[in-house]
């Protein structure tokens, strides 16, 4: 029987992905250097060093690191200032709560990165528990912020339902022993998953409880 489900958050709840890898684009664009897909696509979900590294092959000569991750955080910045909840997870939210579900959050970014947009958005009040990456030693694709999650819910891995749009989270999901739904966003729909139970294009496309007798 499930009794909750844990979401995650950058590209889940929010398409900050894709805004990211368009500010990558931007910023790198500015120095005559492209940003293939393929070296951001394996960070989604986690904090990997791939990008670090195409950054010093590529401008390491001329510019730092750290200064072109600090341009691409401002570009970012301006970037989500009207970003709007991705279409139907409000929907879903209202429908677990409606359906006596807890609701968690399982994320590999910051609290603080997190709660601003939660409150910023008005979804704050949805979640029972919220757990970061701040909290554990390891991010996704290492289970350990669902572990935490999963403890503080109360609950077993088998009563709990996971949405996940990028690999890495659903690798920390599986992990755990937690059944996962894939829900990509624009970015993260090129990917090959090889980690999920059931994928869906939208939580707009069908009812929350459609997708949850599906695990049944």
């Amino acid at each position: 029987m499930i009794k909750a489900v844990v979401f995650d958050f950058d590209g889940l709840i929010i398409d900050t992905e894709t805004v990211w890898f368009d500010s990558f684009t931007e910023v790198l664009g500015r120095y005559n250097v492209e940003f293939p897909l393929e070296i951001f696509l394996p960070c989604v979900g986690t904090k990997g060093t791939i990008i670090d590294e195409y950054i010093e092959e590529k401008l390491g000569n001329n510019v730092t690191v750290k200064e072109v991750r600090q341009l691409v955080r401002e570009c970012h910045r301006e970037k989500i200032i009207d970003l709007e909840v991705r279409e139907g997870v409000r929907d879903y939210l209202t429908q677990a709560k409606e359906l006596g579900l807890k609701i968690g959050l399982a994320s590999s970014s910051d609290r603080e990165w997190i709660d601003h947009f939660l409150k910023k958005l008005d979804l704050l009040h949805y979640f029972d528990v919220i757990k970061t990456g701040d909290e554990v030693k390891m991010v996704k694709p290492d289970p350990e912020v669902y572990l935490q999650c999963l403890d503080a819910l109360n609950v077993s891995s088998t009563e709990v339902v996971a949405f996940e749009d990028s690999n890495n989270g659903a690798k920390a999901a599986k992990a755990a022993g937690i059944t996962c739904v894939i829900v990509p966003n624009p970015i993260t729909a090129k990917l090959t998953f090889d980690h999920y139970d059931v994928r869906i294009e939208s939580m707009a496309g069908q009812l929350l409880t459609e997708v949850l007798n599906k695990m049944a």
